[in-house]
């Protein structure tokens, strides 16, 4: 078993230092010795993935790689982070050369040879690698999309091409890793959240969730390897901000106000958290009585204009969504001593806004007025 683990921590190294300037000391041989270094460890992963005392030993040990590094540290291999990515050691190591320039012709010559070996090599072991590698790189182009593509304004980005593009990448993805490990679509939500820009990361988020919940072809119902719905990436998104008040803090301040609107109508599960916010950003704010408005102490604080702005776009939303929001209103101004003149109660206020727009609206489009019809 030691001696098992003493090959895990050697090739951990052997793929940190794939990516440096040294390979370009590697001849052929160095190459071949790499890629059968890593597909031992393939066939540890395929012999073992059912033998709970080993598997065990192996996860403690990449566990403690992490904890020692602290996480995307130097050296570390964010790939190989768990038991389920030895079984793709060698596409992973093979990627990495391919992609590094400093690699020499004649050893770059020979990982070609040994990736695409023509008719020699049984065909079901070369197309595996193939689709292997062919599968990682569209992972890193789709996080190279998200990283370095988020920076146009679109006022609707639930209709942005690119932005769609991102978020369907986004599914997809979440879809693979969660097949591959239980925990994989929160570790690689987290990662990306530590390594990509946070404000087009959330705006992603957010069109992700909106998109449709496509139903597969009949092909796709007899290839299981193939996913095409969304349900699965946008359950594990909702999973994600849920378990993460940093992070859902952050979506909730930062997303305008109609699309949270429609991200919350479209998973009721996230409004208990937007409606917590929203509460917690009024009880913020206190009466200037000399402005006559209401305003807060801190400049981080949300305004009164903007809170006004999200409730009644949530007020504006078809039912369930709207009956909890007003239901949420009435039971804070109750709590608040259930005023019914201005400048006492925030809540008070918020519904006489509320209710004094949607009169007017009615009296624009020519209805009879009914104040309780916000």
């Amino acid at each position: 078993m030691e001696s098992l683990l003493q090959h895990l921590d050697r090739f951990s190294e052997l793929l940190a230092v794939s990516r440096t300037t040294h390979v370009s000391t590697w001849d052929p041989a160095t190459v071949r010795r790499a890629l059968q270094w890593a597909r031992y460890l393939r066939h540890i992963h395929r012999r073992f993935g059912r033998h709970g005392r080993i598997r065990v030993a192996l996860e403690r040990r990449l566990h403690n790689q992490w904890r020692q590094e602290g996480g995307f540290g130097r050296g570390l291999v964010p790939e190989l982070a768990n038991f389920q990515a030895l079984g793709r050691c060698d596409v992973l190591l093979s990627l990495r050369l391919l992609e590094n320039r400093a690699l020499g012709d004649a050893a770059r010559h020979h990982l070609l040879q040994q990736l695409f070996p023509g008719p020699g090599v049984p065909k079901a072991d070369e197309e595996t690698l193939q689709e292997s590698l062919a599968s990682l790189a569209r992972r890193r182009s789709a996080v190279h999309l998200l990283r370095f593509n988020g920076y146009r304004e679109n006022p609707n980005l639930q209709e942005d091409s690119l932005m769609k593009t991102q978020a369907e990448l986004l599914l997809e993805r979440l879809q693979e890793v969660g097949k591959a490990e239980a925990e994989g679509p929160t570790r690689f939500l987290s990662s990306l959240w530590e390594r990509l820009p946070k404000n087009n990361f959330l705006k992603v988020i957010a069109v992700a969730l909106l998109q449709p919940l496509l139903s597969p072809r009949p092909q796709e119902e007899l290839e299981p390897g193939i996913h095409k719905t969304h349900g699965e990436g946008s359950q594990a998104l909702v999973h994600w901000l849920l378990g993460n008040s940093e992070v859902s803090a952050a979506f909730f301040r930062a997303l305008p106000a109609g699309l949270l609107t429609l991200v919350t109508s479209r998973h009721p599960a996230l409004s208990p958290v937007y409606l917590g916010l929203l509460t917690d950003w009024g009880q913020r704010l206190h009466y200037d009585l000399q402005k006559g408005i209401w305003v807060g102490t801190e400049s981080q604080d949300v305004p009164w204009e903007e809170l006004h702005d999200r409730f009644q776009s949530l007020c504006q939303a078809p039912p369930p969504l709207k009956d909890e929001v007003l239901t949420s209103l009435e039971t804070c101004k109750a709590q608040d001593g259930d005023f019914e003149v201005p400048g006492l109660s925030i809540w008070t206020d918020l519904l006489l806004a509320l209710r004094s727009g949607a009169f007017r609206k009615r009296q624009i489009l020519g209805f009879s007025p009914d104040l309780s019809s916000v």
